[in-house]
């Protein structure tokens, strides 16, 4: 079978689960006659569903365009500083402007997450070309230092609850109608790249290459830097930070499908949105009617999966 018909397969029934998973009861069939299912439905089991689909099907996009960018695939945007730099603009925002609107807020955070990532970038062209794992090292490097200063900011201004939120939640209880809505700007930011995905792939080739074909790197990078940085900043600001999506999932897809962008990133995008998918589900079945977060089980799970990459031999080359 292909990856996408299997892959919208598991993430209908996925999502069909998750719809009648949780500490109150829901039947699907008597929906339109109870209408107490029917407001815990809207409410929160459709919001829920929708913000862990969108969620892990931007991440995973993102994945790819920086790993893309930096031309390394054991980066992700958790580990590039991306998402502190976020959390340091919501950070910042909410000690100087307490009471901003969400749209000052989101501009503020992917604005930090833009400048952070660059750093990020800058730093790695410093580095020797030939050592490779220098680059996902100083990525760790960047996002402990930047982790630090949150953390200290957020503890100097008795604000460490929002900085948990932010970088080491990654949950979904939280998420109900109107609490959610700016993932759609996460995922709309995500279907941008589908457009450049032939720009990224020549990109990924080096700029000299790159150069070499005609395409603009500057104007390519610009883009992507801003497709990532929005991208994390919305996920950050909803639900937390979620660790390794954007790092494995990419790299699973490229070993079966290879560097082809524009035919991998729908892939890319399923197959991460059935990844969040199937670990919130189990988050909320493994103490059921109690939750554990997604980012937990996908911080153990992914770990795995990362350990697995690391020795497993690609099948091509």
């Amino acid at each position: 079978m292909r990856p996408m018909p299997a892959l919208l397969m598991a993430l209908c029934a996925l999502m069909l689960a998750s719809l009648t998973v949780g500490a109150a009861h829901v039947d699907l069939r008597d929906i339109f006659s109870d209408p107490q299912a029917m407001l815990v439905l809207l409410e929160s089991r459709v919001p829920r569903t929708v913000a862990v689909a969108l969620t892990g099907a931007a991440l995973s996009v993102a994945g790819v365009l920086i790993q893309a960018l930096v031309r390394n695939r054991f980066v992700g945007p958790d580990t590039a500083g991306t998402a502190e730099g976020a959390a340091l603009g919501l950070l910042a925002i909410t000690i100087l402007l307490p009471s901003s609107p969400l749209w000052l807020r989101m501009i503020a955070a992917s604005l930090s997450a833009m400048a952070t990532t660059w750093l990020f970038l800058t730093v790695i062209r410093r580095l020797p070309v030939r050592e490779v794992m220098l680059i996902p090292i100083a990525g760790l490097v960047l996002s402990g230092v930047l982790g630090s200063v949150v953390t200290f900011i957020g503890w100097q201004t008795d604000l460490m609850q929002y900085v948990g939120v932010w970088l080491m939640s990654g949950e979904f209880s939280g998420v109900i109608a109107g609490r959610y809505e700016l993932l759609w700007v996460a995922a709309v930011a995500a279907g941008l790249a589908w457009f450049a995905a032939d720009r990224f792939a020549i990109l990924g080739l080096g700029d000299q290459v790159a150069t070499g074909l005609g395409l603009s790197t500057a104007s390519v990078m610009r883009l992507g830097l801003a497709v990532v940085s929005v991208v994390t900043a919305m996920v950050v600001t909803t639900v937390g930070m979620i660790p390794f999506v954007g790092l494995v999932v990419p790299n699973l897809v490229a070993r079966i499908m290879g560097d082809n962008l524009r035919a991998s990133l729908p892939v890319v995008a399923l197959s991460g949105a059935v990844l969040v998918m199937a670990c919130d589900l189990i988050g909320r079945l493994v103490i059921y009617p109690y939750e554990v977060p997604a980012g937990m089980i996908l911080g153990i799970f992914g770990a795995l999966l990362f350990l697995w990459l690391l020795h497993r031999r690609p099948a091509h080359g």
